[in-house]
C-alpha cells in the first residue's frame, strides 16, 4: 500500500508538470473570430455592444477607421486592475473589438486577451477577461499569424534580428507632473493636432497613469492607409486600432511603431505588396504625430 501511494504521487507530480509545461508552450494567435453573419455593420455593432456590456465590460469608445469598419473599445474593473500591477501596464488596459464588413459577411473578432497580456508583459491573471469576451462574443477561432505564439516568444516579442522590444517605448514628452501631461494631450486631442483625434481615455485606479486611444487621420500611419495598404486579405486585423498614448507619471509614452504593427501582423512579410515596406513611414510618422499633440514640436 506504501509502495502504491507513493507511486500515485508520483504519477500525480508528473502529471501537474506536464501540465504546466503544456501550458507554457501553448500558443496564441493575435485575435478571435468571435462570430460573422449578413447583417449590416451598424446592426452588427449595436448587438456587439449589448452583448459586451452585459458581460460586465464598459464601452469606452468607438470609431470608424474606414467605411467598412468600426472598432469598439471595452474596459472593465479586472483590466483596469491587471493594468496597475505592471509597469505602463497601461497599454493592455483595454480589449478592442472590430467589426467589418468582408465580402456579404459582417465579421466581430477581437484582440486575444492572453495574447496581449503577454505581449505587454503584464502580472495577475488574465482568464477571467478572456472567458468575459468568449462569452460575450464567441471563439470560433484565433486568427493572425502564420502560426501561434507561445507566452515565452510574446513576453521577448521582436519582428526580427535589431527590431524593437515592448520596453522600447517611444519618448513623446516629459511635463512637470502627471496632471500636466494629462491636461495637454486631452487639449491636443481635442484640437486634433497633428490629426489625431481621441477615441477614448481609461485612468488607471491608484495610479497616476492614463492611456488615451487615438486615431490618426494623416500621413503614411493614418489609420485608413494602414487598413489600405496591409489588412487585405482573409480577416481583418482592423481591431490593431486604435493606438495608444500613455501618461505615466510626469511621461507620455508610446509602443514603437514597429512593434506595435509588428504585434498584430507578425507574420507579415517584410518587402512586397502588401507589407512592412508599404507602410515604411508610418512608424515615425506616427511618432511625430504624436509628439505634436503632447506639444513637443
Amino acid at each position: 500500500m506504501k509502495f502504491k501511494s507513493l507511486f500515485l504521487t508520483a504519477s500525480l507530480a508528473v502529471s501537474l508538470l506536464v501540465s504546466a509545461t503544456s501550458a507554457m508552450a501553448a500558443g496564441y494567435m493575435p485575435f478571435i473570430l468571435g462570430s460573422s453573419s449578413g447583417d449590416s455593420v451598424s446592426v452588427v455593432v449595436d448587438k456587439t455592444k449589448q452583448a459586451l456590456t452585459e458581460n460586465g465590460f464598459e464601452v469606452v469608445g468607438s470609431y470608424k477607421p474606414n467605411a467598412d469598419s468600426e472598432v469598439i473599445v471595452v474596459t472593465n474593473d479586472a483590466l483596469k486592475n491587471l493594468a496597475g500591477l505592471s509597469k505602463n501596464g497601461g497599454f493592455g488596459a483595454m480589449e478592442r473589438v472590430s467589426v467589418v464588413k468582408r465580402g456579404n459577411q459582417t465579421e466581430v473578432s477581437y484582440t486575444n486577451p492572453t495574447y496581449m497580456w503577454n505581449v505587454y508583459r503584464m502580472d495577475g491573471d488574465i482568464q477571467p477577461v478572456q472567458a468575459a469576451m468568449e462569452k460575450a462574443l464567441g471563439n470560433q477561432k484565433g486568427f493572425g499569424a502564420d502560426k501561434p505564439l507561445t507566452a515565452e516568444e510574446l513576453r521577448e516579442y521582436h519582428y526580427k534580428f535589431m527590431m524593437p522590444y515592448f520596453d522600447d517605448v517611444d519618448e513623446i514628452q516629459e511635463f512637470d507632473s502627471y496632471q500636466e501631461g494629462v491636461n495637454t494631450i486631452e487639449a491636443g486631442l481635442k484640437a486634433g493636432r497633428g490629426g489625431v483625434t481621441q477615441v477614448y481615455r481609461i485612468d488607471i485606479p491608484g495610479k497616476d497613469m492614463t492611456v488615451f486611444g487615438v486615431a490618426f487621420s494623416k500621413t503614411e500611419g493614418a489609420d485608413k492607409n494602414i487598413l489600405t495598404q496591409i489588412d487585405g486579405e482573409g480577416h481583418s486585423h482592423a481591431a490593431h486600432l486604435p493606438y495608444e498614448l500613455l501618461v505615466n507619471g510626469n511621461e507620455a509614452l508610446a509602443l514603437n511603431g514597429k512593434f506595435r504593427i509588428a504585434i498584430n501582423w507578425p507574420s507579415l512579410s517584410m518587402m512586397g505588396s502588401g507589407s512592412f515596406m508599404s507602410i515604411a513611414n508610418a512608424p515615425d510618422e506616427i511618432k511625430q504625430s504624436l509628439e505634436i499633440v503632447a506639444g513637443n514640436e
